[in-house]
């Protein structure tokens, strides 16, 4: 009897579940495609009222013509200094901070980390003025490192490392320190290469959201276009030509923007997958 109800999930059952796949895939994936499909339209067909799915005859003057409009490689290096600066000082800090919530005992530790769990919590609106202020105190307002410094560490950074950081054995780090390695070495030699899959996760999601933020960098920049990155820069080209209302100009910006954060994507998949399968584990 046991084994009638140990046996195989129905063939059904599986189609059902594959076909699920399939429609969220494809929800998710249409705006993306749409995106890059209406960068190759002409305007005319842009406007067409039915739209136009699939461009008759696919071309890249819209892609040549960002560059007219915006200095679109100064905007990407500025958005990569951001992202990539902002991002390996994240990583840097919520390894370090996670480590000592992890592994140290001191006096007050859980409160403070669920102070620091609370500060997840606050919308990102209520600590703009705040920040905002204490950047032009330091001097740093309209300049890229006024956009970047407030942003080096990250409360949800440091919750993540800290859980990943607490299942690494005691044991690999006390040999670790009878061998002589100091707590700087344990954490960037021993403990960062255990829990490399969620170092691969938060460099992601950290990236993605610094390459992507608008509200910040306008702030703090004050219409100093020359440090404007791609995102803004992009704000440029929807009013531009306006009476043409030429969308192709502005999906042909937006794929340009996509695609680094794509690639880093591409890239760290196996590790992000990793880690989201240790997590599930370990729950």
């Amino acid at each position: 009897m046991n084994a009638i109800f140990r046996g195989p999930r129905p063939r059904a059952t599986d189609g059902l579940i594959l076909l699920a796949i399939i429609a969220v895939a494809v929800v998710a994936a249409f705006p993306l495609v749409w995106m890059v499909l209406s960068s190759l339209k002409t305007p005319a067909e842009s406007m067409q009222t039915p739209p136009v799915w699939i461009p008759a005859t696919p071309n890249l003057s819209a892609y040549r013509e960002v560059a007219g409009v915006i200095d679109a490689q100064r905007s990407f290096w500025n958005s990569f200094v951001i992202a990539t600066t902002t991002t390996a000082g994240i990583l840097v800090t919520s390894l370090m901070a996670g480590y000592a919530f992890a592994k140290y005992r001191f006096a007050g530790r859980d409160a403070l980390f669920a102070l620091l769990i609370a500060t997840m919590f606050l919308p990102p609106i209520v600590t703009l003025i705040p920040l905002y202020r204490l950047v032009t105190y330091m001097g740093f307002n309209a300049s890229l490192v006024g956009v970047i410094v407030p942003h080096l560490a990250n409360a949800f950074g440091i919750f993540l490392m800290r859980q990943f950081i607490a299942g690494v054995p005691d044991d690999l780090i006390d040999a670790a320190r009878v061998d002589g390695a100091s707590e700087l070495r344990i954490v960037f030699s021993v403990v960062a290469p255990a829990v490399a899959p969620a170092i691969a996760a938060l460099a992601l999601f950290a990236f993605v959201y610094h390459w992507n933020t608008y509200l910040w960098p306008l702030t703090v920049l004050q219409g100093n276009t020359e440090d404007y990155p791609i995102v803004l820069s992009l704000g440029r080209l929807l009013s531009y030509n306006r009476g043409a209302m030429n969308t192709g100009l502005v999906m042909a910006g937006a794929t340009l923007a996509v695609l680094p954060p794509l690639a880093l994507f591409v890239f760290l998949q196996r590790f992000f997958v990793d880690s989201i399968v240790s997590s599930g584990v370990k729950g």
